[in-house]
């Protein structure tokens, strides 16, 4: 059996302003043409189909283009919501869908039944769980003391019973311990979204989705795939792609990769004005249509700079200083970047200290980090 994994497409996604719907079409089409052509058994996409719980119009109408391209090629999906979707909204007419062979989560009752087949090395289990927290689980399993997301997450699969002797797939949407962000996703309170990967030991391939950068926990069968495309500059150096999964017998997965190559790279640019705007510098490269950084040199203020720029670089997205002054003294633009990658216990821990002279104690930041998870499970 061939699957293709897919996770966090964020479609709607605006970066620095720019809306990403035309990039996020063009690479979908993209790994249409990867279906044609490699004919998987079915496609997983593990979570953050949208980028907001209420998605705009023009994202609901690609994706939903997208898995009718799928079912018009006779291919399975399987697809769950991350942290970004809203499970009501993205499950709606999933009973439906099934007979078109589209399977959507529903939201998390409690009970995961596991969609199966059979090829000739036998049966091929794949349960769908979406991604859920500690409270949306422990309603469910009052005997069991469920404090953590492992905890939360190791109920949840204790409770699928699944079969050690058959293949088994999970598709899940976490952050599971010993994966590397980057700056384009959520910063959890203090890291108590972690999971343990040792929950997932009765399962020959974990396909994670909700961490950016394409990667393995610990090895191939746990892996996380990336985003389609780059939503940060944090991730100009991340090669993007599709994982492609092949079960054999027991035991036996193959896991390998295609590049996906994007409409508009991003890219970080860094030199003086006059350097930049030197038709020498750009005309030989795809800097004018990528999206990029430019960092420049100039010791004083380039008068609108960033208008006179995006005459050349039509993408720009960003626009800061490298110089004596901004070495010695940290512009408001740095601080805001700094400040946000920040988790929120820490930024308020920051505020405590310079407030009080002294740190949090250990008793007062677990009662902080109480307070903030209670806030942000009230605002979801």
């Amino acid at each position: 059996m061939k699957l293709l994994h897919l996770s966090d497409l964020h479609l709607g996604k605006r970066v620095n302003g720019f809306s990403m719907i035309e990039d996020q079409e063009y690479i979908l089409k993209k790994i249409i043409n990867i279906v044609d052509e490699e004919k998987p058994d079915g496609v997983i996409i593990a979570g953050d189909v949208y980028d907001k719980t209420i998605p705009p119009a023009e994202a609901v109408k690609l994706f939903d283009d997208f898995i009718v391209s799928f079912s018009k090629r006779n291919v399975q999906v399987y697809i769950i919501s991350g942290n970004h979707d809203s499970p009501e909204r993205l499950s709606f007419g999933g009973r439906l869908m099934e007979n078109s062979g589209i399977h959507i989560s529903p939201v998390y009752n409690g009970v995961i039944k596991p969609i199966s087949f059979v090829d000739e090395y036998g049966t091929v289990n794949i349960y769908m769980l979406p991604f859920v927290k500690p409270a949306n689980v422990s309603g469910f399993f009052e005997d069991d003391e469920i404090l953590s997301y492992t905890d939360a997450v190791g109920a949840a699969i204790k409770a699928m019973n699944a079969d050690k002797s058959e293949r088994n797939i999970l598709i899940t949407h976490q952050f599971v311990t010993g994966a590397v962000r980057s700056e384009s996703e959520e910063i959890s309170v203090g890291g108590t979204d972690n999971v343990d990967s040792t929950v997932f030991e009765c399962f020959d391939y974990v396909a994670l989705g909700h961490i950016h950068v394409p990667q393995n926990i610990g090895s191939q069968g746990i892996r996380y795939c990336g985003t389609p495309l780059k939503y940060s500059f944090s991730e100009v150096n991340h090669k993007k792609s599709v994982t492609a999964v092949e079960l054999f017998e027991k035991g036996n997965i193959e896991v390998r990769t295609i590049p996906l190559i994007p409409l508009r790279d991003m890219k970080e640019i860094k030199g003086s004005y006059e350097e930049l705007v030197s038709k020498s510098f750009y005309e030989n490269t795809s800097y004018r249509q990528d999206y990029v950084h430019i960092t420049l040199t100039d010791e004083n203020d380039v008068p609108d700079a960033s208008a006179k720029l995006r005459v050349i670089y039509r993408n720009l997205m960003k626009l800061d200083y490298d110089n004596t002054r901004t070495r010695n003294k940290k512009n408001p633009e740095a601080l805001a970047e700094e400040l946000e990658k920040k988790t929120p216990i820490e930024l308020f821990s920051d505020f405590y200290e310079k407030q009080n002279g002294q740190p949090m104690s250990y008793e007062q930041t677990n009662l902080v980090k109480d307070l903030i998870e209670k806030i942000w499970e009230e605002m979801l």
